[in-house]
């Protein structure tokens, strides 16, 4: 009784299992008749970029620091106490400007006293000289109030450079940074009193390997950006290169100047240094969100046109290996796979396989440039 009842019991279950997958069956060969009669599931949505010929600048790229053109930490010659000072933080001041004074009460009175006795030996000089016309005094007597003379104008001379080591002036034209010494405070000598930095124009220093010393010259112009200012290209020139490349790392350093008008670069600050090297190279550019990179390769999608069986026409996207190059802003060079005038998908390819077929809008897509400037970053 107990195997009748199993019999029967996987029979029914047989029944139930062969009517699903009948049922599923039917459902499946139902949408793939579906899809033939449709042709194929629905093209996907993308935006597309054309492949253009372009003459792009042969540039390198590097990380460049600013560095003024004259800088300097003022300090005073000589110690003593802070009596006047003439300038306020971060003031732009002029070649010889008064800065800072010192006490000079001591140096003062010293010079007054030697400028008496200056006086006292230059009359008795001149009165020795007279005498001496006439031989009432002897030659020995003209020769010792001459070298006093000389002894008290020089000592004179030299309380005066000690007045002027007193004070602190403008060694060039430029901005000041942040004073470091207050009124009435005791400095000894070479302490530091401001930063002065001239910065119009800028030096801008960077290092290229050595294989680009033969390409290097003075003149050949170049950009700096900084994410100080997003979208701000500062143009300089190449306006030095080392005389001797770095033993360790084989590097060579150049210097760019640039114009800095408005002060907006400052000495210490980083950016990035693209030089261009001379004439422009003939490339093949796409939008760099056109490519697909994998292990295995680069490829694009290129858009072609297909007819069907029933001969209307329809759009559909093949993958292709492409080479590439260098890249300048949104835009990357394809050195082998494409020609100009073929079509790449742009935005979208992520979703495609090799022979979807696809619809274009390119109503929203972002427009890809060589020099991108964005307002925000």
């Amino acid at each position: 009784m107990k195997l009748k009842a199993f019999l029967i019991a996987l029979a029914i279950l047989a029944v139930v299992v062969g009517g699903v997958v009948g049922v599923k069956g039917l459902q499946i060969g139902r949408l793939i008749a579906s899809g033939k009669e449709e042709g194929g599931p629905p093209p996907e949505t993308v935006s597309t970029a054309p492949v253009t010929a372009a003459r792009w600048d042969r540039a390198v790229e590097s990380v460049g620091s600013m560095r003024a053109v004259q800088g300097a930490d003022l300090s005073t010659e000589s110690s003593g106490v802070v009596t006047k000072i003439h300038f306020e933080n971060g003031q732009k001041v002029n070649e010889g400007d008064l800065l800072v004074e010192l006490d000079t009460q001591t140096e003062e009175a010293n010079l007054r006293s030697a400028e008496a006795e200056a006086d006292l030996a230059r009359t008795v000089y001149e009165r020795t000289r007279r005498l001496r016309v006439n031989n009432t005094v002897p030659q020995s007597d003209m020769d010792a109030a001459e070298s006093q003379m000389r002894k008290m104008n020089a000592l004179v001379e030299q309380l005066k450079s000690t007045l002027r080591e007193k004070q602190v002036r403008a060694p060039f034209s430029g901005h000041l940074g942040i004073r470091e010494v207050n009124l009435g405070q005791f400095v000894d000598h070479g302490d530091k009193i401001v930063s002065l930095q001239s910065l119009d124009p800028i030096f801008v220093d960077f290092l290229l390997p050595q294989q680009l010393l033969s390409q290097l010259k003075a003149g050949l112009p170049l950009r700096v950006l900084t994410d100080v200012y997003p979208g701000k290209v500062f143009d300089g020139e190449l306006t030095a290169v080392n005389t001797e490349i770095d033993p360790v790392t084989r590097n060579i350093r150049l210097q760019g100047t640039l114009q800095n008008p408005e002060g907006l670069l400052r000495p210490g600050m980083f950016g990035r240094v693209l030089l261009s090297l001379g004439e422009a190279d003939e490339v093949i550019a796409i939008p760099l969100t056109a490519v697909i990179t994998a292990t295995y390769g680069d490829s694009v999608f290129v858009v072609e046109e297909k007819t069907d069986e029933q001969g209307s026409k329809k759009l559909v996207a093949n993958q292709r290996f492409i080479r590439t190059g260098r890249s300048e802003g949104d835009f990357i060079a394809v050195t082998e796979g494409l020609k100009p005038g073929e079509t790449v998908v742009a935005a979208g390819a992520f979703k495609l396989r090799n022979g979807s077929a696809i619809e274009v809008n390119n109503d929203m897509a972002p427009q890809p440039e060589r020099a991108p400037r964005p307002e925000d970053s």
